[in-house]
């Protein structure tokens, strides 16, 4: 049986509103009845034309009962997203997964979702009901899997893990949808539903295939844990086809997997014009109607684009029945119910948050912490960093995104009232102490009209005590295709890169300033790796900052200056070559990621330097576990250096004697941030459950079953870091987890 469910929320429909006398008494509005013979009501007074075009994003409402108009498209990626509004801005997804912080990022959720909600409450009492990015129904977050550093949309995910992918993106979810038993904050999308990280340029015509090994390895986890465990209540099909079928048509993705495995009760959404692709581009469908009939039978509740009215006509040729729009119909309401669209606003706990905490002091702090948190020290050769103020004269800031503000604020993205850039941070800190010489030097991909030559930079910068060069690219370069790609420089395509490296032009500069012979620090901003082959031997230091939000520059300059202690930690592995890269298109996990990568890399995934040390001792794991049940694990952590800091636990699990099973090489299955003063020490507890225990068996099915099983905490990878290793033995009969 083909069944459905959707994908995104109408949020402004008939609360608050005035109603007539022809309409006050329906039942569907009688706040004491039973949801479902609400919506029923409702339903049962629309025609099907009516109903179809409820089934858009840009719904026009429903005049005649009181039903407005609504637009179900909105972004929260890092902060409420594309509004008018002045608004509180994160880092970029990376860069949040980077903080390795669930509570912090649960937390940035629930401030996105506050200041949202004081938007839409001010619209809905002043009428306004259809305006794009003011709703409630937010299109994140993005959980398919970073598995290639080129792919421009991989800054929006959390990395390369499916575990950290999910423990993150669960925290974004709770924080959007709020704790309430009935009524929800905002509503929290999963996307791309599914096997979908890039290319971009052939998104829409693009057959992805995955074996059921890494399938259920490592592109369904994310998805998975957000459904049966988060109770996301959006999730939104991918453009391109899984096995042959376009994923918001596939019965294998949206019916026998998401419905009926996973039990999930949301709505679907198409991603936007995506069932436009089913006929014009995929080729699978020989007419728009046709298409639209069968992503509606299964399960894509709504549609972001502008074919869902030809299901009229799908429904008098015969392919779908009116009741099955009832059904579609049916998931979006409930999700409008629940956002309390059709109840007395003093019914919604949600509906007094006001004006007054949009870029409030506390959110504007969070921000500042999270871009704190973000930051990620690859190398300090000889200590150079933290650099001592008292000591600093002059310092030479260079590079193409010292006072690039935009370059901050990523893709999908807010603006805030104040975005501090680096060059803002150091005038307003030591402007009157020392002297900041500023040179852009070149741009982010060529060099700049009428600048300086790279020699006459050098021997300006040759002056100061220090040179902080602030490179790296931006969102105009790597991104969505369609928004990014700027210019068409050599590097990159269609918003993908084709490339790992830095922009040459900005290495060629650097390497005039390493001729100075002056300490020559690299902070760079990105939203993906860059293999640093050069920099890494020649740079002092390299910060990683990402794409930092509203609050990048003072986060930097505290990281650089040492009034923060970095402790963020690589969501990704840092190659040392592109020749490191499988085919971009080849999505065989073979070689990809920490998991399944085993030759040298640059930077593991989990490092990350620090200005204190961490030592750990007194493992203690049980000997033995039966299929079936969970563990408990625990070590004791150490500041064991000169300054407070925070420390990443990261504990990973191996199965060294499986040797029928294709197995990761390790894999993350907890981590805690701590923060611990110098000497001070802490007892770090994990709970492993039969699911993280277990293993994917060639089948796809998840299984716990018996053997000897590996166990490390430490403060990154097994033999990359500092930290203990225990074992357990697994007995029993073999457990299936799914």
């Amino acid at each position: 049986m083909r069944k459905k469910f959707c994908v995104t929320i109408s949020a402004l429909f008939l609360s608050g509103m005035v109603m007539t006398g022809q309409t006050a008494d329906y039942p569907f509005r009688n706040a004491s009845l039973p949801t479902e013979q609400r919506i029923a009501d409702l339903i049962g007074r629309l025609t099907i034309e009516e109903k179809v075009e409820l089934m858009k994003h840009a719904s026009p409402g429903v005049e005649r009962l009181g039903v407005p108009a609504y637009n179900w498209w909105n972004e929260a990626l890092h902060g409420v997203a594309r509004t008018k509004e002045k608004v509180t801005v994160f880092p970029q997804a990376i860069g949040m997964a980077a903080t390795f912080d669930a509570p912090a990022l649960q937390k940035m959720g629930d401030i996105a979702s506050s200041e949202g909600r004081a938007m839409f409450n001010e619209d809905l009492k002043n009428g306004k009901t259809g305006e794009i990015y003011r709703g409630l129904t937010y299109w994140t977050p993005n959980v398919n899997i970073f598995r290639d550093p080129r792919w421009g949309r991989g800054q929006e995910t959390y990395g390369e893990d499916p575990y950290l992918t999910s423990m993150m993106g669960a925290a974004i979810v709770r924080g959007l949808e709020g704790d309430d038993p009935y009524y929800l904050k905002a509503v929290a999308c999963a996307k791309h539903f599914a096997v979908h990280s890039g290319p971009e340029y052939n998104r829409h015509t693009f057959d992805a295939r995955a074996n059921a090994y890494d399938l259920w390895d490592t592109y369904l986890p994310a998805f998975r844990y957000l459904v049966t465990k988060a109770n996301v209540h959006g999730v939104m099909c991918a453009y391109n086809r899984f096995e042959g079928k376009p994923c918001c048509g596939n019965d294998k993705l949206m019916v026998n997997i998401l419905r009926n495995q996973w039990g999930f009760e949301g709505y679907v959404t198409s991603d936007c014009w995506g069932i436009k692709d089913f006929a014009a581009h995929h080729k699978t469908h020989d007419s728009h109607t046709s298409a639209v009939g069968d992503a509606l039978l299964s399960g894509t509740d709504l549609e972001c684009g502008d074919l869902y009215q030809q299901l009229v006509q799908a429904a008098e040729r015969g392919l779908i029945s009116e009741r099955d729009i009832n059904v579609s119909l049916t998931r979006l309401f409930t999700i409008l119910f629940k956002l309390g669209m059709f109840d007395p606003a003093g019914k919604n706990p949600y509906s007094t948050i006001g004006r007054e905490v949009i870029e409030s002091d506390a959110h504007k702090a969070h921000a500042y912490e999270m871009a704190q948190k973000s930051m990620v020290l690859l190398k300090n050769y000889n200590d150079v960093l933290p650099l001592d103020s008292k000591k600093i004269k002059r310092i030479a800031l260079v590079g193409p995104n010292a006072d690039n503000a935009h370059a901050q604020l990523a893709n999908y993205y807010g603006v805030p009232s104040e975005n501090i850039t680096p060059l803002m941070s150091l005038k307003k800190r030591f402007g009157n102490s020392m002297q900041i010489d500023y040179i852009a030097g070149v741009g982010i991909v060529d060099t700049l009209k009428n600048a300086p030559s790279f020699a006459e930079v050098a021997k300006q910068a040759a002056q100061a005590d220090v040179i902080v060069f602030v490179g790296g690219i931006t969102a105009d370069y790597e991104g969505e295709a369609g928004d990014a790609g700027a210019g068409g420089y050599g590097g990159f395509a269609s918003g993908d890169r084709t490339t790992t490296a830095l922009p040459h032009v900005q290495t060629d500069l650097m390497k005039a300033l390493k001729q100075t012979g002056k300490p020559l620090v690299l902070v760079n901003m990105s939203g993906s790796v860059m293999n640093f082959d050069w920099e890494s031997q020649n740079a002092d230091a390299i910060l990683q900052a990402w794409y930092g939000g509203q609050a990048a520059g003072d986060a930097i300059v505290d990281v650089l200056f040492g009034a923060y202690n970095p402790g963020g930690r690589m969501p990704l592995t840092t190659y040392i070559s592109d020749r490191d890269l499988p085919p971009f298109e080849d999505y065989s996990m073979n070689n990809r990621t920490y998991r399944y990568f085993d030759g040298a890399v640059r930077y593991p995934f989990g490092y990350g330097l620090s200005y204190t040390t961490f030592g750990y001792k007194n493992l203690a794991v049980p000997a033995k576990v039966t299929t079936g049940n969970s563990i408990e694990v625990s070590t004791t952590v150490t500041n064991t250096g000169k300054r407070d800091g925070d420390e990443v636990v990261q504990l990973y699990v191996m199965h060294p004697q499986n040797s029928n099973e294709r197995t990761p090489i390790c894999a993350l299955k907890g981590f805690q941030r701590v923060h611990l003063r110098k000497g001070e020490s802490k007892k770090v507890t994990f709970t492993l459950s039969p699911e993280e225990l277990s293993l994917v068996n060639n089948k796809g099915n998840q299984v716990m079953q018996a053997g000897d099983v590996q166990v490390y905490i430490g403060g990154g990878q097994p033999h990359k870091s500092d930290g203990v290793m225990g074992q357990t033995i697994i007995e029993g009969t073999p457990y299936q987890v799914f």
